[in-house]
């Protein structure tokens, strides 16, 4: 990402981006969708999705699970879309059957799109979108499915064309190894028939004039090219490994972590065990303390970056993240971190027992290791 930039319209940035979209179709398992880059945030691909898909005064259905799945819906509800909310608990995923009635009620079919976020980051738990979209066809309903992937593209398993999404929007810096500063979507056919229709004003996130110049090798506006060579180098990254092994990888680090948090006598938010994110883990801190102070505490003491609690488990949890270029010795090294910042903050907890039991499944797991009796 240091080498010096290159004339955004020229043939040399014209391959750069041609290599880019195709890579990304590979990460997102889609053929038949049209990725779209703008500069920008999650946030920003957010509000792309939304702007370029509906019009005000469309109803929508916005699965709200935790406090990133409620920040979609308001900026859905930013543009004049009626959201009908589905809420559940923080710590549980989108139950499909819900899906289902909800759209088996929508007798006249107002409902013109479902938002859904694959994995929650505030919460630490999966949603199941390929039974999302079996419940949309056993309601025979045609929503169009957007979906947020944002902390989970490039880290789990997401197929885009076998389970039928319509748009599904993330940003660099989680599975894609990169600094924030680009809203990347893949947009299915039936997606860029509905922008025909969608009346939301838009300008900067309009999808047409983006698409038409990507065609051409070169954008509308301004490029974030540093993020487009980093991005080359992450896809080829990803490719040299294999999806499916980075997929693995990331399962296995995580099992780790969630064996390490009950070993240390620490509680997962997520409820059920099954639905547990492979990209973070969010725990429970046990009652009479502080989550806030503590993350506090464990940047002070050891330079410990935690993820806080959000919306309305603020103050209650810290959720460890465990995404990307990410291997056993640095899990290991956090998960040590997290021990000794717990029992300096006064939390009683027995030092190495989460950590033992890391280590313990890390070696029984290694791919090719002789089986260890521990």
């Amino acid at each position: 990402m240091s080498q010096s930039l290159i004339d955004h319209r020229g043939p040399q940035f014209a391959c750069l981006l041609q290599e880019v979209l195709g890579g990304l179709k590979k990460v997102f398992q889609t053929s038949d969708s049209q990725i779209v880059l703008n500069p920008g945030s999650g946030t920003g691909a957010w509000e792309s999705c939304v702007v370029n898909t509906l019009s005000p005064g469309d109803r929508v259905l916005g699965c709200v699970n935790g406090h990133f799945s409620a920040r979609f819906c308001d900026t859905a509800s930013a543009h004049g879309i009626e959201v009908q909310r589905l809420e559940v608990p923080y710590g549980s995923a989108v139950p499909p059957d819900l899906v289902e009635a909800k759209l088996h009620a929508d007798k006249d079919r107002r409902i013109k799109a479902l938002l859904v976020l694959h994995n929650e980051t505030s919460t630490g738990v999966v949603s199941d979108v390929a039974a999302i979209r079996r419940a949309m066809d056993r309601a025979d309903h045609p929503a169009l499915l957007l979906v947020d992937v944002v902390s989970s593209l490039a880290s789990m398993d997401f197929r885009f064309d076998e389970w039928r999404v319509d748009v599904a929007l993330t940003g660099p810096q989680k599975g894609l190894m990169l600094p924030p500063g680009m809203a990347i979507l893949a947009v299915s056919p039936k997606a860029l028939e509905a922008n025909r229709a969608a009346r939301c004003g838009r300008y900067f996130w309009d999808w047409a004039p983006v698409i038409e110049r990507n065609a051409r090798g070169e954008f509308p506006y301004t490029p974030a090219t540093a993020l487009l060579f980093g991005l080359k180098e992450s896809l080829a990254m990803l490719e040299e490994e294999g999806l499916a092994n980075v997929f693995a990888r990331h399962a296995r680090l995580a099992e780790a972590c969630r064996r390490a948090v009950m070993a240390m006598g620490l509680r997962l938010l997520a409820r059920n065990i099954e639905e547990s994110s492979n990209t973070l883990t969010a725990v429970c801190i046990p009652d009479g303390f502080d989550a806030d102070a503590y993350l506090t505490h464990a940047q002070r003491t050891l330079e410990l970056p935690l993820g806080p609690g959000l919306g309305e488990v603020k103050g209650r949890i810290f959720r460890i993240g465990h995404l990307g270029s990410l291997n056993e010795l640095e899990l290991l090294g956090a998960l040590a971190g997290v021990e000794m910042t717990l029992a300096s903050f006064g939390v009683a907890i027995s030092l190495g027992a989460g950590l033992a039991a890391a280590e313990t499944y890390l070696l029984q797991t290694r791919p090719g290791a002789p089986e260890i009796g521990l």
